[in-house]
């Protein structure tokens, strides 16, 4: 009996990925390939940073200004993207990725770190918001929290296990957890980079979703014409903005906390790391069907407490068996950020895709980079628990009760399938 069931389970996903069109097969592969090469760096980017001599404030800081250049430059991307297509915009975003962890690789200074991650974030946003445009485009209603669950757990679940155990290897075979022993990481992850370029380069098509039937406008007037075709879309950024926080204010600081408040050594950094890939990989896919039969908000409801639990278990974490148990529970964040990524691209038409994400990521970005600084200086002035709590308080008072205010989505895109199919006949 077991095993007929694993055989449905494995004809519906080969049926599931047979329905898919190549551009979303390419854009996944590479997808996973960044996370891949993420993981590797991730347990060990700020204690680096805080190697070649930068405090807790001043790795805000770092991340403050990556963060805030690369969401003023949001809506523009996706306006670029939404009239001449996806190709060269993705190759830019993934050259600006290579170029960031070069300089990575040969800095000497905290210093030099801001113009790193400058490149870095402008480089991640770019080519994440191509991926998200094709990604959301490419998929039909049915099957949009399921595909984005599927790039989620091949991504941040199955190599993003394998990422930190590579990670942690190299660091070991260098030095351990200094600077010296890091170093080589960033010249693995350029060259890695450097083959997604190529894969792009050569296999995806420069698709776009342009409506004909809409005049050349100016910059102002398309973004202005998002919020006209789309409802609850104000709501929506405070929402996603919030949900956004964690990137700035909880995960570059988690790893430093890890290592230098609870001792833990690389191998225990790299394990918090892969157990944050490994919940992903068992319930990315069964939660982003879940999304797709019950509602997107009914399955963030469920795996939002479970991060805020994770939180929790770090900050008071008495040995290193917590701290891996928090990296696990850790993994709810991206499934979750995934089923709200479904409800993101569910509130404006296909057309409008590229702009709509644009602007999203203009405030959610800016909004993380003060919380980066932020956290920084609280880290330093008043305690590092406090970063984490803070955290969970604004999701619980502020994201939650917006969210409550919001009409499911999946209902909304049956409803307009629905009413499509009457007018055609």
């Amino acid at each position: 009996m077991r095993g007929k069931r694993i055989a449905i389970i494995i004809s519906n996903s080969i049926e599931f990925l047979r329905r898919q069109p190549r551009n979303w097969k390419i854009t996944v592969t590479r997808s996973s390939l960044r996370t891949f090469v993420y993981k590797i760096i991730f347990p060990y980017q700020s204690i680096y940073a805080m190697g070649l001599g930068a405090t807790a404030t001043q790795l805000g800081i770092i991340n403050t200004v990556g963060m805030g250049i690369a969401g003023l430059f949001g809506p523009f991307i996706g306006w670029i993207i939404d009239r001449i297509g996806v190709k060269r915009v993705y190759l830019i975003g993934i050259g600006l990725l290579v170029v960031s962890y070069l300089i990575y690789g040969v800095a000497q200074s905290w210093i030099i770190l801001i113009v790193a991650m400058i490149a870095f974030w402008l480089g991640d946003t770019t080519s994440g918001h191509t991926c998200s445009t094709v990604c959301a485009n490419s998929l039909s209603s049915r099957d949009r929290a399921t595909g984005m669950s599927f790039c989620e757990t091949l991504a941040a679940g199955l190599l993003g296990i394998v990422g930190p155990i590579v990670g942690a290897s190299v660091v070991t075979s260098f030095g351990g957890v200094n600077v010296q022993g890091i170093r080589p990481l960033f010249f693995i992850s350029a060259l890695i980079t450097l083959g997604t370029f190529f894969l792009i380069l050569t296999q995806l098509s420069n698709q776009n979703w342009k409506n004909s039937s809409e005049k050349k406008s100016s910059f102002f007037k398309d973004i202005a014409q998002v919020f006209k075709q789309g409802k609850n879309l104000k709501r929506w950024i405070i929402i996603a903005s919030v949900g956004m926080l964690p990137m700035g204010m909880v995960f570059p600081f988690i790893q430093v906390f890890a290592h230098e408040i609870k001792g833990a050594n690389q191998y225990i950094l790299g394990a918090i790391v892969a157990g944050s890939a490994l919940t992903p990989l068992v319930l990315g896919i069964p939660l982003g069907r879940l999304a797709d039969k019950i509602g997107r908000k009914k399955v963030i409801y469920l795996t939002s407490p479970l991060f805020w639990i994770s939180n929790l278990m770090l900050i008071w974490a008495p040995n290193s068996g917590f701290l891996i148990a928090s990296g696990i529970l850790q993994g709810f964040f991206p499934v979750s950020m995934t089923v709200a990524g479904a409800m993101t691209v569910e509130l404006v038409p296909p057309e409008h895709m590229g702009r709509w994400i644009g602007i999203l990521r203009f405030f959610r970005l800016l909004l993380a980079a003060c919380a980066a600084y932020l956290a920084g200086t609280i880290w330093d002035h008043l305690g590092p628990h406090y970063i984490f709590l803070i955290s969970i308080g604004l999701d619980i008072f502020i994201k939650i009760p917006l969210l409550i205010g919001i009409p499911e989505t999946l209902d909304l895109r049956i409803k307009e399938g629905k009413k499509g199919k009457k007018k055609a006949a």
